[in-house]
């Protein structure tokens, strides 16, 4: 009988380690050199770009999502973008409603979720205020790279900074450049570790119950 419940554990604890992947994961090193701006700027249409997120408690367990408002820039050069900035204000950071149960979650509701998340435990803003992402190159995707994204057909890495952290971030993306406008999306997921972003000293049990993992989903649009 105990061999059955510890083989019933292990398969329960597997069960409950790996997620369903919807996203990219993105190849994180070290900070690179900016990719200078050349040709036309198209700025960022922020009413009609998402930026969304979700993170994870352990094992993908009770996901957490919402949005960030973003403004920013691409430089397109020939009909392709060459470079660019984006900018996420963590003051608009919105976790879903629908996210956070009450009934299950001690009363708390998403907005008490947003405060959590705009505090010293996990962004900091009164410090910190935004987030960064700097394009440092633009590749086609190679042929055969598959990519959760339907019709990618770049690879593109840029400095992503976090409170006082810049890590260098590469992910697949479809880019569209026509008639004045730019369609930029992606969905990649980073390990927010990598930022030094943890709730509490490294080690701490109310780190632990939470994913490394974060989703972030771009939709981005940007004009002449």
């Amino acid at each position: 009988m105990k061999k059955i419940s510890i083989l019933a554990l292990s398969a329960v604890l597997v069960a409950v380690s790996c997620k369903e992947s919807k996203t990219d994961i993105a190849n994180a090193t070290t900070e690179q050199a900016v990719a200078e701006h050349a040709g036309e700027t198209f700025t960022v249409n922020t009413e009609n770009s998402t930026v969304n997120w979700t993170a994870y408690h352990k094992g993908g367990l009770n996901p957490r999502f919402g949005t960030t408002k973003t403004t920013g820039i691409f430089s397109v050069e020939n009909g392709n973008i060459n470079s660019g900035s984006l900018v996420s204000d963590i003051n608009t950071l919105t976790t879903d409603p629908a996210a956070v149960d009450p009934k299950i979650s001690e009363g708390k509701t998403s907005s008490d979720l947003d405060s959590h998340l705009k505090s010293e435990d996990f962004f900091d803003v009164a410090k910190y205020p935004s987030v960064k992402f700097d394009i440092t190159k633009v590749e086609d995707l190679p042929a055969g790279t598959a990519s959760k994204v339907e019709g990618a057909n770049k690879q593109v890495s840029g400095n992503l900074t976090i409170k006082d952290k810049t890590v260098n971030v590469s992910f697949p993306a479809k880019v569209e450049v026509a008639n004045g406008k730019v369609n930029f999306v992606s969905k990649f997921t980073i390990n927010r570790q990598d930022w030094g972003l943890a709730y509490g000293t490294e080690g701490s049990p109310k780190d632990w119950m939470i994913s490394p993992e974060v989703d972030l989903e771009l939709n981005i649009v940007a004009g002449i």
